[in-house]
């Protein structure tokens, strides 16, 4: 069994089974011995991509869609975020959000999924499509 946690892009690209969601990430979502999470930090982002109308997305219902795909919402705890302190300055990463999931997949530990080749950098808890 792994404990995976979705990047925010990885979200949105399953919600709407975009295209451009890996194969490879859509076996390890579907795998049911697999624990799929989903942070809150996600929600956090596209809240305020929502509110200066960069995206479009209906929140309440991605907020209900989470559960119903089977994944569990991550919540953010102290630990989380004073791991973020922990990740230093190399390699940089300027997205709080990317930062703080980083941290999260540390501290859980949880095996963060995404397509942001930046986050490989941040070692053994990130796993890039």
């Amino acid at each position: 069994m792994a404990r995976l946690l979705l990047d925010t892009h990885l979200v949105l690209w399953w919600i709407a089974d975009h295209p451009q969601l890996p194969k490879a990430a859509v076996g390890l979502i579907r795998d049911p011995e697999n624990e799929v999470h989903v942070s809150q930090v996600s929600l956090w982002e596209l809240a305020i991509k929502a509110s200066v109308g960069r995206l479009d997305v209906d929140l309440a219902k991605l907020e209900r869609t989470i559960p119903a795909q089977g994944f569990r919402w991550l919540a953010i705890r102290n630990q989380h975020l004073l791991a973020v302190a922990e990740l230093g300055t190399s390699p940089v990463h300027r997205d709080p959000f990317d930062r703080l999931l980083v941290a999260q997949s540390r501290s859980e530990p949880l095996r963060l999924l995404t397509a942001d080749r930046q986050l490989a950098a941040y070692g053994p808890t990130v796993t890039v499509f």
